[in-house]
């Protein structure tokens, strides 16, 4: 009897001790830091084993994630303004490529770059004048010389009606170097995935099932008509839209679907997941080296969240599960970032403004 009764005393403690503890980790740690909204922890089922998932989304595996606080939005022109204006930092794509760099990341044998494109810039995305083989992304990204996060399609444009747009062109160092200005990180996928959920374990979606239909209120920023040539808008925007122009997720969330894809902090390998056991997964902070069959000779870091060329005949890749590499030093008329920030760090003294 002694021993039934001393059980069920440490059952009860243990049942205690286990509900404060996750009281203490799910409940919102006081006020949000400014633009920042809390996403409580807890264990969802990472990637998907639906037919509409690429190989590298599979298969789906539990993980858990400790409580953090989150961007609502990604970083705008107006707050990467701020930044620049309070440290002078260049990005990479207002600086000359280094030759050596681009050598080191190229395949053997690779002859160098013409001295006419070692010159600062990035690649922006051109319509194309009618079909093309989707197989070929050289023919609607183009190496454009001048273009950077001040001039999104080249010389001659302008960030002007656009400060609250996603800021673009933006690698992922220029994002590190603008988080830890703002006393913040990048998210991990792990982190980015759950948060993009918003509470939704399992559904192929943002908001849940499948996409809106012809009519409905659109809600994410990606390409409607025919991918690349042309574009019917019925989302309200070409290219990039201004945060918050959609339907927020589950968390208070915006634009984590579709507008421009976001660098996360872990190196992307492609076969991540295939390595992963049955057991569940406590804050991964991704693998130790990238591996990414599209960029073999250099590091590749994750990106996540689809973007504005996002278009369901081509790549379906606004979910919450999909994922890609890319070069860390490359920024793009398509990405972008949010940042998040750990629920013991120092409050920043002063918070880019939304």
């Amino acid at each position: 009897m002694k021993r039934i009764l001393l059980l069920a005393v440490l059952f009860v403690i243990s049942f205690t001790v286990t509900y404060c503890l996750v009281l203490f980790w799910e409940r919102q740690p006081g006020e949000a830091p400014s633009g920042m909204v809390w996403i409580p922890g807890g264990e969802f089922s990472m990637g998907t084993n639906a037919a509409i998932g690429w190989s590298d989304e599979k298969p789906a595996h539990r993980v858990s994630v400790r409580g953090f606080w989150m961007d609502e939005a990604e970083v705008t022109n107006a707050q990467f303004q701020r930044f620049i204006d309070a440290t002078g930092y260049k990005t990479t794509a207002e600086r000359p490529p280094v030759l050596e760099e681009i050598m080191k990341q190229s395949p053997p044998g690779t002859p160098p770059p013409a001295p006419e494109v070692m010159v600062p810039g990035s690649l922006v995305f051109t319509m194309t004048s009618g079909p093309v083989s989707l197989d070929d992304f050289s023919q609607w990204w183009k190496w454009t010389p001048g273009a950077n996060w001040r001039h999104p399609e080249g010389p001659g444009s302008d960030i002007k009606g656009r400060m609250e747009h996603p800021v673009v062109h933006v690698s992922w160092d220029d994002a590190v170097a603008y988080a830890q200005w703002a006393g913040k990180r990048l998210p991990t996928e792990a982190e980015w995935e759950y948060a993009a959920r918003g509470g939704l374990n399992g559904q192929p979606y943002v908001w849940g099932q499948g996409p809106p239909k012809k009519g409905e209120r659109w809600l994410c920023n990606i390409w409607q008509g025919h991918f690349p040539y042309q574009n019917t808008e019925e989302d309200g925007y070409l290219r990039t839209a201004p945060v918050k122009s959609y339907p927020p997720n589950g968390y208070g969330l915006y634009d984590m679907a579709g507008n421009v894809w976001e660098w996360c902090q872990d190196f992307y390998a492609a076969d991540l997941y295939r390595q992963r056991g049955a057991a569940t997964l406590h804050n991964p902070r991704g693998p130790e080296t990238s591996h990414d069959p599209r960029h073999p000779h250099g590091p590749s870091r994750v990106q996540r969240g689809g973007s504005f060329l996002c278009n369901d005949q081509y790549c379906l890749r606004y979910r919450p599960s999909a994922r890609h590499g890319c070069s860390p030093d490359t920024g793009m008329s398509h990405v972008g970032f949010r940042c998040v920030m750990d629920v013991d760090a120092p409050r920043p003294t002063s918070t880019p403004p939304r």
